[in-house]
Formats: structure tokens, C-alpha cells, sequence
């Protein structure tokens, strides 16, 4: 019997497709350029799935009707922008322009992908009308329906910047947090209702994981509201396509704008806020800019040497009475002098640390450091709140702070990265709740966690280093050197005695053969 053929996966498909673009694109371009036409067969095979329940329900007459789409969350799609079409002229000389027409008529008729579409993009591209026919080709052997859970658009993203990141996201400042970091954080801060804010949201990966927090534990979508802002006008579209196609609505701003320079949001109080900001921005804003902004009021003016605290600060600004935030950055802010200094010392003396957890190395594409996770929670007092699953009551926590050590923790994945898998997300966040639980068997554990009261961090003098509070243990405390060094000593002694034995022995045998030698 013939081996039967084995199917490709979505990787390999993908790797196709990029090979298909080699000298006619630049590596950059590769993931806007299939995004872009996955996300068009996606929602064309969307629109045929729904076209057919309509058909199989005797509504023929309704298939060309826009709320008959909209009302189950699927975009409407005109002839010329369904993929069957582009298929059918994918060998015409003009396919750039029906691609981009296609597009653009989709984005047209359905307001939620407003700002969201590449305008104009392959015509301008110039592509070789050969290649962008055998990229077709290969983007039409995906089949998107096959998983009704699959994450198609956030999969194909997070594989491209697997491939390519270290070529043109390390230069360009572009960061995307790996799925098992995001996990962690929608899980310790638990986004399950109110107005959910992202100041970086790059492709809007914290969002997606909080609603699939909010399903797998059995909460309403519907109470829940996302605001985010994102600088960089590809990655904007790609956020507010990657939302769109899963039907997550979202207020990303009007434009793609700088979080900083010009906030979106001015106004805005959030519950829980999810972010992963650049690393370390230097000159984020000029000597006299933004010295008198409302965002810093209480603390000094975050330097513009590093925009760390800025971001820090923002996310203060941003929260509501009880708000939480889980956010990432660089270790150093985690002892910095100065200006740095001053403003993580009031962060502290106002209660508003709850948590800090390092990382392990090598879980970015684009850096191999080892960076933080910084818990802020507006509401460290005594008090009961309902989720989804469970009614927790929370102890009064304004004098200490957690202090996790996870860079011991994790599972290789893709050769040379780590990720956290399901059972260490559960144990770190289970650690984390039980520590904030009124009746619990949270215990310090060394080179694990510790808590530390607010008096400890002040006389370490404001520093939120981990290993300055949770114990390590020293492996060489129990050793008695002097029973060890005679040990040794005798070892050694027995060694030469033996070599002597060996050395008679080996002159006797020399001896009897009629040979005086010296060793």
C-alpha cells in the first residue's frame, strides 16, 4: 500500500510561503504580507461557513444581507473580496490590485476593522506576479476552519517573529511576549470583569489571553472592556486585525500614537492592566517635555534617560480604586538610584507593590535577559471579592511585599528558548493566592519566595531584588573541612603508598630479566 501523504502543518505551510517571497520582499514584510492574506481566507471561509447555515436553514434569500453575518460575528464579505475570487484571477496581471481591493472593500463594509487593513499595500509592494500567485496557492492549502478554537492570527504572528525577530525586532525595539509569560499574568491578576488597558499593546496578545482567562474559567465576555494604545502603525493594524477576526471589540485609540507623547486615554480608569512596554527607551521624551504631565502627580518626574518609571507611573495613573497590574520590565529598575530611586520608594511606602517575580533568561525572541514581573494592586487591604469560580477572602497586605525567584523554572521549547508550562504557571500563581488569602498554608520557601515587611525592603533600602529577601541555601554550610582535608589527606597518602608498591614491582620484574634500571 502507498505510504499515505502526510499533511503539512500550518508552520511548514507558512515556511512555504515565505520561502515563495525570497528576493522579491524584504524579511520584514513576510509577516504583513501572509497576515494579511491568512487573515482574508479566514474571514472569506468565515463567511462561506455562515453562508451555508443560511442556506441549510431555507434563508437563501438572506445571503447577501449584512446582519445576517454581523449578528453571529462574522464579517460580510462582498464578491470581489471572497477568497474564491482571488483564487479564480490569482494568475492575472492585476491580482496586487484585486487583493488590495478586496481588502479595502472589507474593511469598508464592516466598521469594527476601521484602521485595521493594509491600504494599498501590494500594489505598492511590486511583487512578481508568479510568486504572489504561488503564495496564493500555498496560503489556500490552509484550512482555518479546521479548529474552531485555533488562534490562526495570533499562531501565524507569533511564528513569523520566531523566524524573523532576531533579524528586525531587536534593532527596532519590537517585542512580543511569549504566550506562557502572558499566561502567568492574566492568571496571577485574574482579568475576569471591568475595563481591561494595554499602554503597548503591540498585536494585542494580552487581551486575547485575558478573554480565554475569562472562558476557561466560565466567566461573561461581555463584562469586560478593552482599551490599549500602540505606537507603530503595522503592528496597530495587526493588533486591531488580530481582535477583529476573534470578534473581540476594543478601543485602541484613533490612531497609532505614542503612549506618552500622546495618550489616548487621558481619561481613563482601568481594573487591570497587562502590559510588556519596551525595555529601557532612553531619550523618551525630551529635557522639558512632559515635566508637568498629570500622570507623575505625587511622584517626581520619571528621567528621561529611561523611560521605565514613566511607564510604571502611567499604569499608577491608569488604575481604578482597586485596580491590579501585572506588567514586565527590564531588572534594573528594580534598584535604580536617583530619580529611580525616589519614586520606587514612594511605591512602596504607598502599599502599591504587592509582588515581584524574576524571570528566566532566554524566554524573548528578541533578548536573552532575564527580566521582572511587577505586581501593583491598589486594594492590598482586608476583603472578600466574588470571581467566577470562588469567593476569596483576602488578607490585609499593606506591610509586605512577595518576592518570587523563578529562574530556575521552566521547559525548553524551540531548542534554545524556555517557556513556562501549565504546571509551573499553576504552582507560581497558587503560591501568589495563597499568599493573599486570609486562612492559607502559604510558608516561605527558600530560592523560591519570600515575604517580606515593608520595614525589611526599607532597610535594604528600597531595593525590590529578590535575593536580597528569599533565602538560597548554602550547599557547603554542613561541610566539617577538617574531617574532609583528612579524609583527603589519607586518600592521598594510600595513593603514594600504592605507587611505591608499584614502582618495586615493576624494578623486580626488569631485575629478573637481567636489566638494573632507576624510576
Amino acid at each position: 500500500m502507498a505510504k499515505q501523504k502526510k499533511q503539512k502543518s500550518i508552520e511548514e505551510t507558512l515556511w512555504d510561503s515565505a520561502n515563495k517571497l525570497r528576493g522579491t520582499v524584504e524579511s520584514s514584510e513576510y509577516k504583513h504580507v501572509v497576515l494579511s492574506l491568512i487573515f482574508l481566507k479566514f474571514a472569506s471561509d468565515k463567511f462561506e461557513e455562515r453562508k451555508q447555515v443560511l442556506i441549510d436553514e431555507g434563508k437563501e434569500k438572506f445571503i447577501e444581507m449584512v446582519e445576517f453575518y454581523t449578528m453571529k460575528n462574522v464579517f460580510f464579505l462582498p464578491e470581489i473580496s471572497r477568497w474564491p475570487y482571488i483564487i479564480e484571477n490569482s494568475k492575472q496581471d492585476d491580482i496586487a490590485l484585486k487583493i488590495d481591493t478586496a481588502l479595502h472593500t472589507v474593511e469598508k463594509n464592516n466598521p469594527s476593522l476601521k484602521g485595521a487593513l493594509p491600504d494599498n499595500y501590494f500594489s505598492r509592494l511590486n511583487m512578481d506576479v508568479s510568486k504572489l500567485s504561488a503564495l496564493l496557492d500555498t496560503i489556500n492549502n490552509i484550512d482555518t476552519l479546521k479548529d474552531k478554537q485555533q488562534d490562526i492570527v495570533g499562531r501565524v504572528y507569533e511564528y513569523f517573529l520566531s523566524k524573523f525577530a532576531l533579524a528586525e525586532g531587536k534593532g527596532k525595539g519590537e517585542f512580543y511576549t511569549p504566550k506562557s509569560i502572558v499566561n502567568l499574568i492574566a492568571n496571577m491578576i485574574e482579568p475576569y470583569k471591568g475595563k481591561i488597558y494595554d499602554p503597548a499593546c503591540g498585536t494585542g496578545g494580552m487581551f486575547v489571553q485575558s478573554m480565554k482567562f475569562i472562558e476557561s474559567h466560565h466567566g461573561n465576555k461581555k463584562d469586560v472592556s478593552i482599551y490599549g494604545q500602540e505606537y507603530t502603525s503595522t503592528t496597530y493594524k495587526l493588533a486591531k486585525m488580530n481582535l477583529a477576526i476573534r470578534g473581540i471589540s476594543a478601543n485602541l485609540g484613533k490612531v497609532p500614537a505614542d503612549t506618552f507623547a500622546k495618550d489616548q486615554h487621558p481619561d481613563l480608569k482601568a481594573d487591570f492592566i497587562m502590559a510588556n512596554p519596551p525595555f529601557n527607551q532612553k531619550d523618551w521624551r525630551a529635557e522639558n517635555e512632559l515635566t508637568n504631565d498629570p500622570r507623575w502627580m505625587g511622584y517626581d518626574v520619571p528621567p528621561k534617560s529611561n523611560a521605565n518609571y514613566g511607564w510604571i507611573l502611567n499604569i499608577v495613573s491608569k488604575l481604578s480604586e482597586n485596580g491590579v497590574a501585572g506588567f514586565l520590565l527590564a531588572n534594573g529598575a528594580l534598584s535604580g538610584s536617583g530619580t529611580e530611586y525616589e519614586i520606587r520608594k514612594k511605591l512602596i511606602e504607598n502599599d502599591l507593590v504587592e509582588a515581584i517575580l524574576i524571570l528566566p533568561r532566554s524566554m524573548f525572541y528578541t533578548t536573552d535577559i532575564s527580566v521582572t514581573l511587577w505586581i501593583l494592586n491598589k486594594n492590598k487591604k482586608e476583603h472578600t471579592a466574588k470571581l467566577p469560580e470562588e469567593t476569596r477572602n483576602y488578607r490585609n497586605r499593606e506591610d509586605s511585599i512577595l518576592f518570587m525567584d523563578l529562574r530556575q523554572i521552566g521547559e525548553p521549547f524551540e531548542k534554545k528558548f524556555i517557556q513556562f508550562s501549565e504546571k509551573h504557571i499553576s504552582n507560581i500563581t497558587g503560591t501568589y493566592h495563597d499568599w493573599q488569602k486570609t486562612d492559607s498554608d502559604y510558608t516561605d520557601i527558600p530560592e523560591f519566595c519570600y515575604s517580606a515587611t515593608k520595614e525589611e525592603v526599607a532597610k535594604k533600602d528600597y531595593s525590590l531584588v529578590p535575593s536580597k529577601y528569599i533565602e538560597f541555601v548554602n550547599r557547603d554550610e554542613n561541610i566539617d573541612f577538617d574531617t574532609k582535608m583528612k579524609g583527603l589527606q589519607n586518600d592521598f597518602t594510600d595513593l603514594l603508598k600504592t605507587e611505591e608498591q608499584s614502582k618495586k614491582e615493576l624494578l623486580s620484574v626488569f631485575k629478573e630479566l637481567g636489566y638494573e634500571i632507576e624510576l
